[in-house]
């Protein structure tokens, strides 16, 4: 079965970004090609079953088998080994790539506490969009009551385009939730500025 967004993205999506870009051609619309999931082992790396745990829950949160990332060569500065396990990496292609896009929009971003929305800023000069999170278990799929260590994870956008402002309306259509210039995401009890007697 098709996965949702990947349907929205070729019923509606794609043809109005042609419209709205002015692209003749429908390969010269943005899209997105992968999304590069990393995490940090820290302090755990030489812990097998801490590191077993932490492969387990990125495996759970994107569906497919994460790869461990391992130091080129030794630092001693940063008292780190040759070849030990530095953090694990997942990149997601095609189907995976939609089911996760989905889940992470609708589901795990606005469970954030104090969410406040998505830098639109945060694109390099390749026009991929990176963000962070700094709470792995916003995903419903890991199981919160078996966490020993919550964790944060990078997460790349990346999209076959190097204009930001192609990629910029490409995420827009997914409804990637961008703060929006003129829009206060503070909570209203503290737009109110009430005095303490007042609250009382």
């Amino acid at each position: 079965m098709e996965p949702r967004l990947k349907s929205i993205y070729k019923s509606q999506i794609l043809p109005e970004l042609k419209s709205s870009l002015g692209v003749k051609n429908t390969m010269q619309v943005p899209k997105i090609d992968k999304i590069v999931i990393n995490m940090g082992l820290g302090l755990d790396a030489n812990d097998s079953k801490m590191l077993k745990i932490i492969e387990t829950d990125l495996a759970n949160i994107t569906g497919q088998k994460p790869v461990i990332t391992k130091s080129k060569k030794a630092i001693s500065n940063f008292k780190t080994r040759a070849n030990i396990p530095l953090g694990l990496k997942v990149t997601l292609r095609k189907n995976n790539m939609y089911y996760f896009l989905d889940r992470l929009i609708n589901i795990a971003l606005p469970r954030i506490k104090d969410f406040r929305g998505l830098n639109p800023k945060s694109f390099d000069e390749n026009a991929n969009y990176s963000f962070g999170i700094k709470e792995h278990v916003v995903f419903p799929e890991v199981n919160f009551d078996k966490v020993e260590k919550v964790r944060g994870m990078d997460i790349t956008v990346v999209i076959n385009t190097n204009d930001k402002k192609k990629s910029k309306a490409l995420l827009d259509k997914f409804n990637f939730p961008f703060i929006k210039k003129g829009v206060n995401w503070w909570p209203k009890c503290l737009q109110l500025k009430k005095t303490k007697e007042e609250w009382n």
